[in-house]
Formats: structure tokens, sequence, C-alpha cells
């Protein structure tokens, strides 16, 4: 079973411009990243999927592989089907390009999973975090996640699910951290299938994925990402990266 790496790297962002060329302790976000993804060892092949040409020299000058795509697409699994479309995979890991701290063991939990699906009944994984706290259960910017009793995705929502009517019945509230392992085939499927409504009025890309019937295990992980979206956390990131190596 061949295991892949895709980083796709954007270089436009709203809220905190080129945000994956600034500096982290002595090399780009984007480039810490990308060696980090390697250095977990889990991966056949890693790959940045970028519609910056500035990106991809600095990931090809250094020695990595990199692939250009699109400047638009509607989603992330878009981006990364395009870039894998012509390499050999079986399993495809999305890596976001502002997470240079990636936690190896939430991976490798996220890929046992299919190492033991002999049978092909899951056709993609992705991680999910416990939360108690009634402030983030409420936030519509916290991604919620229903599971079966096989630990399959029922549905994902920005809003409050499930609902407590009754209290005190042992309800567990689960994050949605957007780490997805996806079968090759799965992934270029997503891509031939229309955006329907729930996708389009939560706009969540896995919604589609379940509105077609593809099957999404959950992997329990106590481990929340840490992401650079802004300026203070590329100061905070700078901070535990010289906390981590020192």
């Amino acid at each position: 079973m061949k295991i892949i790496a895709i980083i796709p790297a954007r270089y436009a962002s709203t809220r905190f411009p080129a945000k994956l060329m600034h500096d982290l302790e002595g090399k780009s976000v984007i480039l810490r990243t990308y060696e980090a993804a390697k250095n977990t060892n889990l991966f056949d092949e890693v790959f940045v999927a970028t519609d910056s040409a500035e990106i991809f020299d600095e990931i090809v000058n250094n020695g990595g592989k990199a692939v250009m795509s699109q400047l638009k697409h509607e989603s992330g699994s878009d981006r990364i089907a395009e870039a894998v479309a012509g390499i050999e995979a079986d399993i495809v890991v999305n890596v976001q390009g502002d997470e240079p701290f990636i936690d190896k063991e939430s991976l490798e939990r996220l890929l046992e999973v299919f190492k033991n699906d002999e049978k092909h009944h899951i056709d993609l994984a992705s991680l999910m975090l416990e939360i108690k706290d009634e402030e983030k259960i409420a936030n519509p910017n916290h991604v919620k996640v229903v599971v079966d009793q096989s630990g399959f995705a029922l549905y994902f929502s920005r809003s409050v699910i499930p609902y407590a009517r009754e209290k005190n019945v042992g309800v567990r509230y689960w994050q949605h951290i957007g780490v997805y392992a996806f079968r090759k085939a799965a992934l270029l499927d997503f891509c031939n299938l229309p955006q329907m409504s729930l996708e389009a009025s939560e706009k969540l890309e896995q919604l589609r994925y379940l509105e077609f019937g593809k099957r999404i295990k959950m992997v329990e992980t106590d481990k929340l990402s840490i992401g650079i979206d802004t300026e203070e956390d590329l100061i905070n990131a700078r901070l535990l990266w010289k906390k981590l190596h020192s």
C-alpha cells in the first residue's frame, strides 16, 4: 500500500497574506511543514500542491517535490485531487501547509484504520477531538461531528449536534479536526460529484462525501492542531519552535 502526503499551499490568504512564505526560525513556514511531514517517516512521498511559482520554487530549490495547481478550486479536496491524478498512490493524506507542528501519533492512528480495512469499507478517515466547553460546543467555527457505534461519521455541522434535550444521558461532543486520509479513488470521485444543498448550506465539503454514500471513519485524538492564521500565531509559533528545539 503506497501512502503519500499532499500539502495544499495557496499563496493568497485573507487574514495573513503570503503567510506560508514568512520566516519560521530560519526557514519558511511551508518548508518547515514539508520537512516535518517528511520527518514523520510515515509517507512514501510528500508533495506540495500550490498555485504559486514562489512556493513551488521554495520547495523544489530545497530538494523537495511540488506540483503546480490551478489558481482557483472550490475546495481543498479538489486541489488535492488535481495534484494526485497522475501520481501512483493508494492512500492520500492531506497535511495543512500552515501547520508545521505535525502530530505524528495522530497521523499513525489515521493510517492504521486503512491497514486493518481489508475489505475497503473505509473511503476516507479523519480526526475528532472531544470538547466539553459549552462555548466551544456552541461556536459555529468549531465544526462538530456525530458518529455511529463503529466510529463512522453520521453528520457534520456548525450547529450544536446532538441537541441535548435531555441532560445527563452521557452525550459526548466531538470537534472535527480537518486532517484527512483518502483512498485515492474516493478522492477522485469527489471531483465528479455535484455540490448538494447540505454542503452548500453548511459550507463543509465533507458533507458531499456523506451525501453520496462515502464512508468516513473518525479517529479520536487528544491533540489540537497548531495552525498559523495570523501574525500573532506566527510569533507564538516562533516561540514554540525555539522551545521544542532548544
